[in-house]
């Protein structure tokens, strides 16, 4: 028994509950008698919604395979040979599922060192080897290929990544060694780094073709069937394959200096997976092989060890998971179906709205406005945006033509909202507005009918109190930009019923959103921690701290952009009134900063100007503003800072605002983009020692989250 064989029988029994993939040989005689060929075929046993993974157990499987694929190569009976997936999936990386169990650096190592001794085999067999990307490939799916001579890759491949980085680790079965190698470290450096911090950003097949990763590509329907004319005619010498030279001299260092510059301005040094992969990138200049993979196993096993990749692996799942089977959410049978879209209000959110309601549910959608010439505007920027995806091939004619047929809109309230099932408000953020417009819409919409609000701080109780039917109100809360960010916060009021809150649970899964369930308490979950986290950063400067000092104080949380930045994203109007509403409701912990009064009084928009193309702070702000003498560390402000988050969280579980801890980080991740690698925010402040030292206890039991004891 081979050393390898040892080390993934350990590792499997350290993770009986792996999905495995069996790795079938199949034989054939290739097109253009260019002789017999052995194709390796990656499958789990289950359809396409369960992508095939690479546990230990599976890589064992691969591993016997090639055990038959390399006698046959040595004694001459095959000419080739290639691996390739079950319909839709070539494999999607390493299970994580086992890398959460795991709780010794030696088992860790032995994860790396095993993937690599099994894969390496793949480029020292007697003949040319052949991988045939035909559906999603990601991490160790995207690597076996790396290993192999020759990639061809599909034309309809949708998803195709090296996502690690983004969770915290780094490709480490080849990934970071070999593709500099092949395409360049500019390239890698952009597949590796840039795409992964980019919130995993996906390549198609076309970009996997022209960035000299596959060496061909076929359209999706004869995929296998054209690879294989190809691979005969490569075998037979018709076909030669040219790959550029790679530049192994300033180039390369400039493209890894260019990815350390793009993980500074995303993590700030806060998260060290694109760092390490990035010293792996750098050594690979001199082509060693095996240097590199010794690295990759080194880093990965310290990385498998350390809490960010723990907290991405959680991140990952509660998205993945908790975001789709959402806490609370009432039985979806009791839901009613909807035919029909009434939006109340014409302006930019009320209009994106309706963009989004027309587009993942085509049915007819209806705006009203105080006037025509609001109304025209909000239908006329849903046409354009149509228009804009007909431009870019994303719809066709067709399609183009029957989205734009099934939106309107009219003045007359009973008119458009008569046989409406749903009905949501996106007008001004003022209760007594809100409540007039309900009430309207009360008067004329049908009995059944769910009406919503996406008011993001007001009471979603206190707006129904007045109707006929408040059980059928319920708080639909989504987060700018609406076709970007998935979450949707969904508001049970004091006396919604089941059957309009199982409704709305329905329409956020066809609007494809992240729904959380929320108690209806001032601001929800998203607003009321980010204004809890703005006023603590705006204290400390009204107090007398540089701005520039309480903007960098928190940059190693690597936030996806600066607390002023945000301020200026949001609008400190905005800002402003959801301090108002929460200091309302909770005057001893929330401030409302005179210095942010008076920037909103000044109709400006933001603290910075641009004109160096970098923030700089604008001269008239600086001059309106007037602080205190206390000028605090950047430690000190970071400090106060998660204190007051940490209190703030604790509060609101105490309160049943959400179920548990997890629902407030996929708030955080879906609804405000923090990182995957803090886990959201609770398995921070749990690692930083901050829960336990503001509130008694952590937020997550250990293990969660984090390295089990």
């Amino acid at each position: 028994m081979s050393t390898t064989a040892e080390l993934l029988k350990g590792a499997a029994e350290l993770f009986p509950g792996e999905v495995v993939t069996s790795a079938h040989v199949r034989h054939f005689d290739l097109p253009l008698g260019a002789g017999r060929f052995a194709l390796i075929t990656l499958d789990n046993g289950h359809d396409h919604t369960k992508p095939t993974t690479l546990g230990p157990q599976s890589l064992a499987n691969i591993d016997a395979a090639i055990d038959q694929v390399e006698k046959e190569a040595a004694d001459g009976t095959i000419v080739g040979a290639g691996v390739t997936g079950k319909p839709f999936i070539f494999a999607v990386g390493a299970d994580l599922k086992g890398v959460e169990l795991l709780k010794r650096h030696e088992d860790a190592l032995a994860i790396g060192k095993g993937g690599h001794d099994v894969f390496k085999r793949l480029s020292k067999l007697a003949v040319p080897t052949f991988a045939y990307y035909n559906g999603a490939a990601m991490g160790g799916g995207v690597e076996v290929g790396l290993h192999c001579t020759y990639r061809t890759v599909s034309a309809a491949l949708p998803a195709f990544s090296l996502p690690e980085v983004f969770l915290g680790l780094v490709p480490g079965w080849g990934g970071c060694t070999l593709l500099p190698n092949l395409i360049g470290a500019e390239k890698a450096v952009s597949v590796i780094i840039e795409n992964s911090l980019n919130q995993n950003k996906q390549l198609k097949g076309r970009q996997v073709y022209e960035l000299g990763i596959a060496d061909a590509i076929f359209e999706g329907a004869d995929f296998l069937e054209q690879s294989l004319i190809w691979t005969a005619a490569v075998l037979k010498g018709e076909i030669a394959i040219e790959r550029p030279v790679i530049d192994r001299g300033e180039a390369w260092d400039q493209a890894v200096a260019k990815g350390r510059f793009i993980a500074d301005s995303k993590v700030h040094g806060a998260a060290p997976a694109a760092y390490r992969a990035l010293d792996i990138i750098a050594a690979a200049k001199n082509g060693d092989l095996q240097q590199g993979y010794d690295a990759e196993d080194q880093a990965l096993a310290d990385l498998i060890m350390g809490g960010e990749l723990r907290s991405g692996i959680y991140a990952f799942n509660l998205v993945q998971k908790r975001g789709k089977r959402p806490a609370g959410a009432p039985d979806k049978s009791l839901a009613r179906p909807v035919t029909k879209v009434g939006v109340v209000g014409a302006g930019l959110m009320a209009s994106q709205l309706a963009l989004l309601f027309l587009r993942r549910l085509e049915v007819p959608v209806v705006l009203t406005d105080i006037d025509q010439e609001r109304v025209d505007k909000g239908v006329g920027y849903v046409h354009a945006e149509i228009d804009k995806l007909l431009g870019k091939g994303r719809i066709n004619q067709d399609k183009a033509n029957r989205l734009k047929a099934l939106v309107s809109g009219v003045l007359d309230k009973a008119e458009g909202f008569a046989d409406a099932d749903f009905i949501i408000e996106a007008v001004f953020e003022e209760m007594g507005v809100k409540q007039k417009v309900f009430a309207e819409v009360e008067a004329v919409a049908p009995a059944h009918a769910i009406l919503a609000t996406n008011t993001s701080s007001l009471s979603v109780s206190e707006m129904a109190s007045k109707l006929k039917n408040p059980e059928r109100v319920v708080g639909f809360h989504f987060f700018n930009p609406v076709a970007i960010l998935p979450l949707l916060e969904i508001v049970r009021g004091e006396r919604t019923d089941d059957a309009s809150l199982a409704t709305a649970f329905g329409v956020a899964k066809k609007l494809k959103k992240t729904a959380v369930l929320v108690k209806d308490a001032p601001a929800f979950v998203v607003n009321r921690i980010l204004t809890r986290f703005m006023g603590e950063i705006q204290n400390v400067i009204d107090e007398g701290t540089p701005v520039a000092t309480a903007e960098k104080a928190v940059e190693p949380l690597g936030l996806p952009m600066s607390p002023l930045v945000l301020l200026e994203l949001v609008g400190p109007a905005i800002g402003l009134h959801v301090s108002e509403t929460l200091n309302r409701s909770f005057p001893e912990r929330f401030t409302v900063s005179p210095n942010l009064k008076k920037v909103v009084e000044a109709g400006k928009r933001g603290f910075y100007v641009y004109d160096s193309g970098k923030p700089e702070l604008d001269p008239e702000v600086a001059a309106l503003l007037e602080q205190g003498d206390t000028v605090l560390t950047e430690e000190q402000v970071r400090a106060r800072v998660l204190d007051a988050v940490a209190q703030e969280i604790g509060l609101m579980l105490d309160e049943g605002v959400v179920a548990e801890a997890q629902d407030v980080d996929l708030c955080l991740i879906t609804g405000a983009g923090w990182p995957f690698h803090l886990g959201g925010i609770t398995p921070y402040l749990d690692r930083e020692g901050v829960s336990e030292r503001v509130n008694g206890k952590r937020f997550l039991e250990p293990g969660v989250a984090s390295v089990p004891a």
